[in-house]
């Protein structure tokens, strides 16, 4: 399933629209497909939610009991800034994607983590 989302991604196949009577649609407008930036497998929010609480729970230094939506990793949880380093390069791991440093450092929360994995175009 996440091969063929990452393949869908970057590849466009002609579809024929059967909406659209044959006289009225031109040739070309039969044939392409619109197309839009966001494919149809765009995570759902409460699916980036469940993982990057999954990840988090995971880390060795973590209570996951003290683990929520809206906990911060050094004044909730105690880390350090290692640890929030360690935790944001798991994340990149689980949703296969680069979070570049001047962004990762702003990531200091669960919160933060969940907002810019939710919104990032190519998380997986």
């Amino acid at each position: 399933m996440a091969m063929r989302a990452a393949i869908l991604r970057h590849i466009r196949v002609p579809v024929l629209q059967t909406l659209a009577p044959a006289s009225t649609a031109s040739h070309w407008q039969r044939w392409i497909r619109p197309m839009s930036s966001h494919g149809d497998d765009h995570l759902q929010k409460e699916e980036v939610i469940e993982r990057v609480l999954s990840v988090v729970k995971s880390f060795p230094k973590v209570d996951p009991s003290q683990v929520t939506p809206d906990v911060h990793f050094q004044k909730d949880l105690g880390l350090d800034s290692l640890d929030n380093v360690e935790i944001v390069m798991a994340l990149e791991e689980e949703f296969k994607l680069e979070i570049p440093d001047k962004e990762a450092d702003k990531i200091d929360s669960c919160d933060l983590a969940i907002e810019y994995i939710y919104n990032h175009p190519m998380a997986g």
